[in-house]
């Protein structure tokens, strides 16, 4: 679940810098594609105050509408907790903006529902450090699991012998994964070199 990704939101983050959180979540968004994971798009009054889903987002789902809602836990939009409920899977990740917001609210509310949860903290955004790190602090006391959008990632590859998503993975670390993807690029260029290779 993206959560929020919107201009207004993102105005407001200082954990992060715009630019480092949106390619994050875009590296996310594309990871979650690549492996088929189903992903809910959702924004907070998108026409009457916080704008569109980031661009970058909705080209990686460009046939998916954001469920846009007024509520500030998603969780408590019956159209979101319906889409989740129908994937029936027990497992969730969830990014978001703010991180002490709408990404904590649905986060211990899939928790309370018996949901394993996961957040991927470098795509998600609170007002300060501070709340970004209590908000983190707070969901990892009560269950959640956090990550980074590139672990996620190399987590969902987790062997260079795959051969079905290598390419992809490799393309998505490229372009987002800075000096990690940067070092992928340059070993391919200077050595020949590729992952997976005894």
């Amino acid at each position: 679940m993206l959560i929020d990704h919107q201009p207004q939101m993102a105005f407001a983050v200082k954990s992060h810098s715009i630019t480092e959180l949106r390619n994050n979540v875009t590296g996310l968004a594309k990871s979650a594609k690549l492996f088929g994971v189903p992903t809910i798009l959702t924004t907070v009054s998108a026409k009457t105050f916080s704008g569109s889903i980031f661009p970058e987002i909705q080209a990686v789902f460009p046939n998916q509408q954001p469920i846009d809602r007024t509520t500030m836990n998603p969780w408590e939009d019956q159209r979101v907790a319906d889409k989740v409920k129908s994937f029936n899977k027990k497992k969730i990740v969830m990014a978001g903006l703010w991180t002490e917001v709408c990404l904590v609210d649905p986060v211990l509310s899939a928790l309370d529902e018996g949901y394993t949860v996961y957040f991927v903290s470098d795509a998600s955004g609170g007002v300060s450090p501070e709340a970004h790190d209590m908000a983190v602090n707070r969901m990892i006391q009560a269950g959640a699991v956090p990550l980074t959008w590139l672990q996620y990632l190399l987590e969902m590859q987790r062997d260079w012998a795959n051969q079905a998503t290598y390419t992809q993975v490799l393309t998505i670390a490229k372009d987002h994964g800075g000096a990690y993807g940067l070092g992928v690029f340059y070993a391919g260029e200077m050595f020949g070199a590729k992952e997976g290779n005894k």
